[in-house]
């Protein structure tokens, strides 16, 4: 799962470039380079370094911090999102969703889900931050958290891709960029609901970018603390108490990436659905280990069962919208720096036992 949090990341600090670059064209300019055909613009790489270091900041300053500003760019999102869902509902007919499919029903629904884990993802990175979470935050309330990010998250896209397709016929908008914002603007008439999408859209980012920060970091540091990985990763500042080193690292990492440019747009999001699935179905498949009781085992069962489905839809030549070039680099180079930055065992029991608490330092 460290893979399926921290890829999302670069993906984000990117697409907050591209976004820009939307709204003010201006900034589409001062190409430095190119990758796989797609230009590196200067200003669009300076935007997505800003934020990161200012999500890493915020993230190294403590938790409380992460929290309010996590808290306030996901109801600015849900705002703006009623504001032009309630416009497209005046605005569109519902003869502009047909076709129905771009493909044969069963062909459709296929490449959707292939691409459902990277989206849907998230939900389960609630616990990762519960040594941190207010000590009156119950045990339940860690499950209700989990079904609320799965019952709003799948209801939000089925609103977004209903809205779209109500506005404007779809398949004349299929090539445009941003076509929410071009769907819009067509059934409106007026510039001003591109501005709410786009501002919707850069606060949905943040949020995200720094959702998925929360939880790559705080996964690296207990791997560290583990021992699967390098130690000083578990390390926590006396003073913040936060896990430093993990921070600072995933916002080295994401910093790095972004040099990649939109390119990496793509494989980010294919490699990552993978990375999620694969973390479900191990989740899945550990349960099933420990012997629950009959009715829950099923439910594990059938959990590990779509996991690797999902798997294998990507992995596999013959399923449409399987892996091309790209995503199996980006997946190779994944499971090389895997390979190389895991601490093996006999490292483990020289340090002292897994799951160990290392001594903070700031």
């Amino acid at each position: 799962m460290m893979l399926a949090y921290f890829i999302v990341c670069p993906w984000e600090a990117v697409a907050v470039g591209r976004i820009a670059g939307y709204i003010f064209p201006v900034l589409n300019s001062i190409e430095l380079y190119r990758v796989a055909g797609k230009p590196v613009y200067l200003p669009h790489l300076l935007i997505g370094l800003a934020l990161t270091a200012l999500v890493t900041t915020v993230n190294y300053r403590g938790i409380r911090l992460s929290a309010t500003f996590q808290n306030w760019t996901t109801f600015g999102t849900l705002a703006l999102f009623v504001v032009f869902v309630a416009v497209g509902a005046t605005r569109g007919s519902s003869a502009n969703f047909q076709p129905l499919f771009t493909h044969t029903p069963f062909i459709s629904i296929l490449l959707v889900l292939q691409i459902v884990p990277y989206y849907m993802t998230g939900y389960e990175s609630v616990t990762k931050a519960a040594e941190e979470a207010d000590p009156q935050f119950r045990a339940q309330g860690f499950s209700r958290a989990i079904f609320a990010a799965i019952i709003v998250g799948a209801v939000f896209y089925i609103i977004v891709i209903g809205a779209v397709s109500f506005v404007a016929p779809w398949r004349g908008l299929t090539g445009a960029p941003f076509m929410t914002a071009v769907a819009f603007e067509h059934a409106v008439g007026s510039r001003w609901i591109v501005s709410i999408i786009l501002s919707a859209a850069l606060l949905s980012l943040f949020k995200v970018f720094n959702g998925n920060f929360i939880a790559a970091s705080r996964l690296l540091f207990a791997m560290g603390r583990r021992g699967l990985v390098d130690a000083r990763l578990a390390s926590v500042h006396l003073q913040n108490q936060t896990p430093a080193a993990a921070v600072v690292w995933v916002g080295i990492a994401t910093a790095a990436c972004m040099f990649l440019g939109s390119a990496i747009l793509v494989p980010i999001s294919e490699v990552g659905s993978v990375a999620s699935a694969t973390g479900w179905f191990a989740v899945c498949a550990a349960y099933l280990w420990m012997r629950p009781r009959f009715a829950e085992r099923l439910i594990a069962l059938l959990g590990a069962t779509v996991g690797m489905a999902m798997v294998l839809m990507k992995l596999l030549p013959v399923v449409p919208g399987s892996f091309s070039g790209w995503e199996w680099l980006v997946l190779g180079l994944w499971i090389i720096l895997g390979t190389l930055v895991v601490r093996p065992r006999s490292a483990q029991a020289a340090t002292g036992q897994p799951g160990q608490e290392r001594n903070p330092c700031p």
